[in-house]
């Protein structure tokens, strides 16, 4: 039955066309492919790093404060987290925390570590106070199932009636 009607063809697709992670090309760039302008950059600059070097450190020691900071970058690298010493006693039980945060805030105090580093170190604690709090609610836990167990063990022959 031919009335003249012709489906329409499928009109492309809107909005994302490739599966979801998956782009238009599945191999996709090769690794250490550098990109073009990169390469251009790189080409123009050859053989002049050094003269540029030694520019940035003549600005830097004319006064310059943008050559400065390039050099002084260079140099140094930006700080990162230190390794902070100072006495924690140990923490056997959620009864040492105190003494434990009395030794982080007496080494705040004393400005041996910085506010930040206490508060991390806090938080370490803190971490440590939830796995003591938490082995002992097992152990408790347990013991108390054992306790029922032992104790339901001569009951449950009267009967077969258990009431737990």
């Amino acid at each position: 039955m031919a009335d003249g009607f012709t489906p329409k063809p499928p009109e492309p697709v809107r909005g994302r066309p490739f599966e979801r992670g998956r782009s238009g090309n599945p191999i996709g760039r090769r690794p250490g492919c550098r990109n073009k302008a990169t390469i251009a950059a790189a080409a123009f600059l050859e053989g002049e790093s050094e003269a540029l070097a030694r520019k940035a450190v003549e600005l830097a020691l004319t006064g310059d404060p943008t050559a400065m900071r390039l050099c002084l970058e260079r140099i140094m690298p930006p700080c990162r987290e230190r390794s902070v010493k100072f006495a924690l006693p140990s923490i056997e039980s959620a009864a040492d925390i105190a003494l434990a945060m009395k030794a982080v805030t007496s080494a705040l105090a004393d400005g041996v570590i910085t506010p930040g580093e206490a508060g991390r170190i806090a938080a370490v604690v803190d971490t440590f106070v939830q796995a003591i709090e938490t082995s002992d609610f097992e152990r408790r836990l347990k013991l108390l199932e054992d306790t029922r167990s032992r104790a339901t063990e001569g009951t449950a022959g009267w009967g077969g009636r258990f009431n737990p």
